[in-house]
């Protein structure tokens, strides 16, 4: 390959060594002189057109200096006078080659053989220059890495890379003699060396000069006169000899490294123990003693009512208007409290009166509206919506679950959260009332979205939440904190997954309160309070083979199902249902842990909902994504009525007025509402209460007194709708007969329903 050069210069390359050597030089007849070179900016590097460094000026000062280029490495040769040498003879230092003059050079370069492959270059290509720039960054290093924030909860891209290629590693045992550590090594030696005595280490045949000299005036001294020329030619001599001596030094100690070398212990010495104490006065002793009789005590009456009389008799002190102006500016700011305390109940109930008030229309028809329309309706009803309630700090969360509270009807709790795994953020709990639908009565914010929550039946001002993360807790509305009363940490056994539904039981044999949860997590757990601690007891562990065993009596790994809601049987406290991921629905009771009872193939999707009937011991009902709300008999493997409702089923509950009728909303944002009665195969009202395309329905609730219904919301609103009186019709009375009422009325009405659908085989089965 090769390089085409400025005018008066020559590009040579040698391939002695294996390797390509590149030298510049000049087109005068003085060696390599650098006086006619292209000036070139320093530190620059020039390539030719062939991309091979041929020639460098690197700094001002060795502008007169051959460049060699290995490579691309420069080596740069200082300038040395040499002798003036014929430049037919002269030669190269590297490749030992004649150099001569331009004819010369033109005979050399037609010996050189074209390479098959070398590119054809033009003469402006030729003469293009490039710079090639040098960096430190190594290529290999990674530059998308990420680390995980703890406190941001996500992966962090690194924002500086370490570019350091480590190509040997070695440890040494040695110092550096310049250092500090070395500096007292040193130091120490010198001082020990020093302490020796010199004729132990000076050597015996050389003596010093001083002593030499001592010991030749004595001899001087004792020497006769006449024999001094004999002792100046001695002195001569020795002193020559002297001259001669060589004095070998030192040995210096070798210095240990401090860090991989010890040569003396160490011992630590005891502190001392102390002790110190103090003693207190004790307090002052008194006996008393005295005896009790009528009469004393008739004495001590007597005494207090002199007292009080007098005090009543005294004139009051007249105060002046200073003390009295002093005293209203301290009150306030000494009862800021109790002024607050004392104004907040009569504060509430004017914001109720102004909002009775501004939404008198809506509660007269919450009261007395009663749809005349449903006359001419062939047995359909309709909702007709009151109130919506929407709090700004929950506009980005929906609602997750809904209860209303047992002794106080117009009062309602709402959990707020996110179902979204990739959107988890923070939570609220919120109580509103029906008296005032502009600001809730309470607020709770959590650090995890709350996905289910219910109020205690006994203890109405106690709510069992459910979280996200897998900690289930209870809040206590009278206590004015703003965190909860009760709360399950990793120690006291929380959940590993989402808890989807918590529900309040009676209290256990000891009398302490205590709620069961149900998690993804495969576990059934039963939470008591006892004092100040909240205690877990696992009641059964769903496994996808239908069978819960320990540990130690099955060895093998089980693949543990997933719980979304249960609900336990009214009259038979042991018994209850689960509901899991699967689509299963398990029959299970709490004195036997280890097996199921029974397991129906309810749904092809996770079961949302599962609650029994209000009236009936035997019926319960199920809704799931895939589209369908079912009615069982827990006696029965197959379901007694199957719905398909067009979308995914958010929620179902049966009503609490009648054994027939029960509601579900669904994703699409309609409430569906049917009456077995009345219809047993389409709903008697079929309403969308949002939008579809922007809103989806969650949730549902019957309020257990009042004939309204409360639906949740994906945006966190809630809705309150009324029914129409088709949708809570009451059986009407014969002439001459009184309407029956009570829960055997609702169970008759419901078997004689089923007792249309049941197979006669498998009952008397």
């Amino acid at each position: 390959m090769g390089c085409v050069p400025r005018a008066g210069e020559g590009c040579v390359r040698d391939r002695r060594w294996g390797r390509e050597q590149l030298s510049l030089m000049s087109g005068s007849n003085k060696g390599l002189d650098w006086s006619n070179a292209m000036p070139l900016a320093p530190s620059t590097v020039t390539l030719c057109s062939c991309h091979r460094l041929c020639a460098t000026i690197p700094i001002p000062w060795l502008q007169n200096a051959p460049a060699v280029v290995l490579g691309e490495h420069i080596n740069i040769v200082p300038p040395t006078p040499t002798a003036k040498i014929p430049k037919k003879y002269k030669k190269d230092d590297d490749d030992m080659t004649e150099v001569g003059d331009g004819d010369d050079w033109n005979l050399g370069k037609s010996n050189i053989t074209r390479p098959s492959d070398q590119l054809e270059l033009t003469d402006q290509e030729l003469k293009e220059e490039i710079t090639r720039v040098l960096t430190a960054n190594n290529p290999h290093a990674p530059l998308n890495s990420v680390r995980y924030s703890f406190k941001e909860r996500s992966y962090k891209p690194v924002p500086l890379i370490s570019q350091m290629a480590i190509h040997l590693s070695l440890d040494g045992n040695l110092l550096h003699k310049d250092s500090d550590e070395a500096k007292r090594q040193m130091s120490r030696s010198e001082l020990s060396e020093e302490e020796e005595p010199e004729f132990a280490s000076t050597p015996i045949e050389v003596l010093p000069s001083e002593s030499a000299e001592k010991f030749d005036t004595e001899e001087d001294a004792e020497e006769p006169a006449d024999a001094k020329g004999m002792e100046e030619e001695e002195e001569e001599e020795e002193e020559e000899k002297e001259e001669k001596e060589i004095i070998k030094p030192r040995q210096e100690r070798k210095i240990p490294n401090q860090f991989n070398f010890s040569e003396r212990a160490s011992q630590t010495f005891n502190n001392p123990m102390r002790e110190n104490g103090c003693q207190t006065e004790p307090p002052p002793r008194a006996s008393f003693s005295s005896t009790a009789n009528q009469w004393e005590i008739f004495d001590a009456y007597e005494e207090e009512l002199a007292r009080q009389m007098t005090m009543k008799e005294k004139p009051k002190t007249q105060t002046s208007k200073k003390d009295a102006i002093s005293k209203k500016k301290l009150s306030p700011i000494e009862i800021i409290g109790d002024d607050i305390s004392r104004v907040g109940k009569v504060s509430k109930i004017v914001e109720r009166m102004v909002n009775q008030n501004s939404y008198d229309d809506i509660a007269q028809d919450f009261k007395y509206f009663e749809d005349p329309s449903d006359e001419f309706r062939d047995q359909e009803g309709t909702v007709l919506p009151l109130w919506k309630y929407f709090y700004d700090k929950v506009k980005k969360l929906s609602v997750c679950g809904m209860s209303w509270n047992p002794r106080y009807h117009d009062l309602f709790a709402v959990a707020h959260g996110s179902y979204d795994f990739m959107k988890q953020n923070n939570g609220m709990l919120l109580i509103h009332s029906l008296k005032n639908p502009i600001y809730p009565e309470y607020q709770y914010s959590t650090e995890s979205s709350i996905l289910c929550l219910d109020f205690h039946r006994s203890y109405p001002h106690l709510i069992a939440v459910g979280f996200y993360d897998g900690n289930v807790a209870v809040y206590n509305l009278m206590e004015r904190t703003d965190g909860p009363t009760y709360k399950s940490t990793a120690y006291t056994g929380k959940h590993c997954d989402p808890v989807w539904q918590v529900r309040w039981l009676k209290d256990d044999l000891d009398n302490n309160i205590n709620f069961c949860s149900i998690s993804s997590d495969g576990r059934f757990v039963s939470w008591a309070l006892i004092k100040n601690e909240i205690i877990h007891t696992d009641i059964i562990k769903l496994t996808l083979d239908g069978i819960c065993k320990d540990a130690l009596e099955n060895l093998q790994l089980q693949i543990m199902g997933c719980g979304t809601s249960f609900d336990f049987h009214k009259k038979k406290p042991n018994l209850f249902l689960v509901g899991t991921e699967e689509g299963k629905i398990h029959k299970c009771s709490k004195a036997y842990s280890s097996e199921f009872l029974a397991t129906y193939d309810a749904h092809h999707m996770a079961v949302d909902a599962l609650h029994w009937n209000a009236f009936h011991p035997d019926i319960f009902i199920s809704c799931s994504s895939d589209w369908t709300v079912k009615i069982w008999d827990h006696n029965l493997k197959n379901p007694m009525f199957t719905y398909d409702l067009n979308s995914p089923v958010g929620d179902v509950a049966w009503s609490p007025y009648s054994s027939t009728v029960f509601a579900a909303v669904t994703t699409s944002g309609k409430v569906f509402v049917y009456d077995l009665n009345v219809n047993k195969y389409e709903p008697i009202c079929e309403q969308a209460v949002v939008n579809k395309k922007r809103n989806k329905l969650t949730h549902i609730a019957f309020n257990p007194t009042y004939p309204i219904i409360m639906v949740g919301d994906e945006r966190g609103g809630v809705i309150i709708l009324k029914l129409s009186p088709n949708l809570r019709k009451q059986p009407k009375a014969k002439k001459g007969q009184e309407v029956q009422k009570g829960p055997e009325v609702e169970i008759a009405k419901l078997d004689k329903l089923l007792a249309l659908v049941r197979d006669p085989d498998v009952k008397e089965n």
